[in-house]
């Protein structure tokens, strides 16, 4: 049977939980601090069960921590009486097998639990299995759970399908008060979860700004002109050139740059050369996606899937520069023929007016290359993008504005700020998820899986993670997925894999990335319209391909 070493400062718990556990065959061993605990893993301990706060300057955290950089870390449960969605996060990513409410009593808390040993640490990488559904008062119960997860799935739905064509952010923002208004989750634990999304709000609005500024000023219309000239009247070449500037903008400005910045540039180059914009515009919305891991900076995902773990430079390179390679070929050769009729019908202009870029589209262009710079030093030195971005659109716009004595107004109309409020409702759903213990459990079925087949594992998880992404949009199924990536300290090709899911599946529809919502947005103020089926379609030709090739360039 397992030995279990009990860390809580709390002597009547820490005796009941021991009294429990000797009852079920086990050696429960005591600590009543951390540094006591600390040392007692100097025996042979098969788990740890922690209290998360203690007096004595070591709380539960720290001395998680440190567990976790021992050779042989034993799995650790962490147990508290002050469960919440952000402390639940925080000891996931530090590497806790789960994290539950204590019982509120020792009686009950022997009745709760149920152990299994299965004779050896290496066979058994997670000896004490503990139920997180009724446990206690932190974690939501079975049927609110459902009812809690029936609300996430109809918002959801509503974010894709757009009932009675009400934008996305009201179908978001609708479950997120659903979800607090009828007691599933804390009105407090719902500001925590909308606070975890101010980067990405400060990046949305850096590069919003820039891209209403870039408009006005007139800096598409020129890019325009330039893309007309440089097809030399080919829609093929068009198509290309289009493809390598969208592949450029995403891997150093991130996929949402594509969405918000290059599609208006796409749209104003069609139109300016007499083609159909559509089957360039679709471009856009692929490569923001197919080329989103060839940098850490290339999408905000996948600073949300790593966290603190993020991989240095070259580190990263090694892992997805192949897989980034194959992503990118493969998705052009599909949409290449997918729109083969399209471009081979199609006659473009060879050249059109040049229009004259005034000194607020130049200041804009700069404003735009030292987003770029920024962006890519901030990764370099491991720091939050959202600050910099928005600091570089606020400064590039206020610049211009004072220059030309504009009044800031029609460029604060033309921002989408809808996409702040479906963002951050986006954000209250995963805390709700969190709070039913979804994490502790998609944990545990994954270390089932590795324990079994490490290829196997990588390949499934990858393709359930594309799916996911096309259910539940794929920025909350990265705060899940990176919860569960950080808990269960991963080979590198099942994190690799759980990565390109997040970052490529979205792919398949019109809703699976945040990305890919940006550029409907796009679409709209230029009154296209593109629906969710139609997209599907393309999507289900153009994304597994691609998602296959490059899974199997990181698991190789």
């Amino acid at each position: 049977m397992a030995t279990v070493l009990i860390v809580d400062d709390d002597a009547a718990l820490r005796e009941g939980l021991a009294e429990a556990l000797a009852d079920l065959g086990h050696s429960p061993r005591l600590a009543a601090s951390g540094r006591e605990g600390l040392a007692a893993l100097d025996g042979e301990v098969d788990v740890v069960l922690l209290d998360l706060r203690m007096p004595g300057g070591m709380d539960g955290i720290e001395v998680l921590r440190r567990i976790r950089t021992r050779t042989d870390a034993p799995p650790v449960v962490v147990l508290t009486a002050f469960a919440s969605a952000a402390n639940t996060i925080e000891a996931m990513r530090l590497g806790a097998f789960d994290h539950l409410s204590k019982p509120n009593c020792p009686k009950r808390g022997k009745s709760r639990m149920a152990v299994r040993a299965r004779g050896g640490r290496q066979r058994r990488p997670h000896p004490l299995s503990l139920p997180n559904e009724s446990v206690s008062r932190g974690l939501i119960v079975p049927s609110d759970a459902i009812w809690a997860w029936s609300i996430i799935v109809a918002a959801t739905a509503g974010v894709i399908i757009r009932p009675f064509r009400f934008p996305e952010a009201i179908w978001a923002v609708l479950g997120a008060a659903a979800l607090v208004l009828l007691g599933f989750l804390p009105w407090q634990e719902a500001l925590v979860g909308i606070e975890k999304g101010v980067d990405v709000y400060l990046f949305l609005i850096g590069m919003m700004l820039i891209a209403e500024l870039a408009r006005l000023e007139g800096l598409f219309d020129y890019l325009a002109a330039l893309a007309v000239e440089y097809a030399a009247g080919s829609p093929q070449r068009l198509f290309l050139l289009i493809y390598i500037v969208g592949t450029v903008v995403t891997v150093l400005l991130s996929n949402d740059a594509t969405a918000i910045v290059l599609t208006p540039a796409v749209y104003a180059a069609t139109r300016a050369a007499g083609a159909k914009p559509l089957p360039y515009l679709f471009v856009c919305a692929f490569i923001a996606n197919a080329a989103s891991f060839v940098l850490p900076i290339s999408n905000p995902a996948n600073l949300v899937v790593f966290g603190a773990r993020m991989p240095q430079l070259t580190e990263w390179l090694r892992l997805f520069a192949l897989p980034s390679a194959a992503s990118i070929l493969l998705t052009y050769i599909v949409l290449r023929l997918t729109q083969h009729r399209a471009l081979k019908e199609e006659t473009i202009a060879r050249s059109v007016p040049h229009p004259k870029l005034g000194r607020g589209g130049k200041l804009t262009a700069l404003g735009i290359v030292a987003i770029g710079v920024v962006l890519v030093t901030a990764s370099a030195l491991d720091k939050q993008l959202g600050l910099p971005t928005f600091i570089c659109g606020v400064a590039t716009a206020a610049i211009v504005l004072l220059i030309s004595r504009q009044s800031p107004l029609p460029v604060l109309r033309g921002v989408s700020w809808s996409v702040l409020p479906l963002v951050g409702g986006l954000f209250v759903m995963v805390e709700t998820l969190v709070k039913t213990g979804v994490i502790g459990q998609l944990s545990a079925l994954l270390h089932q899986a590795v324990a079994q087949s490490v290829t196997k594992a990588a390949w499934s998880v990858g393709l359930a993670t594309a799916i996911a992404d096309n259910i539940a949009n794929n920025l909350p199924v990265g705060l899940v997925a990176g919860s569960v990536a950080a808990s269960d300290h991963l080979p590198a090709p099942v994190v690799s894999a759980i990565l390109i899911g997040v970052d490529l599946g979205p792919n398949l529809s019109v809703t699976g990335s945040l990305a890919t919502i940006l550029w409907l947005v796009a679409l709209r103020r230029e009154k296209i319209e593109v629906g969710a089926w139609p997209f599907l379609k393309l999507g289900m030709l153009v994304t597994p391909p691609a998602l296959i090739g490059a899974l199997a360039a990181a698991i190789r």
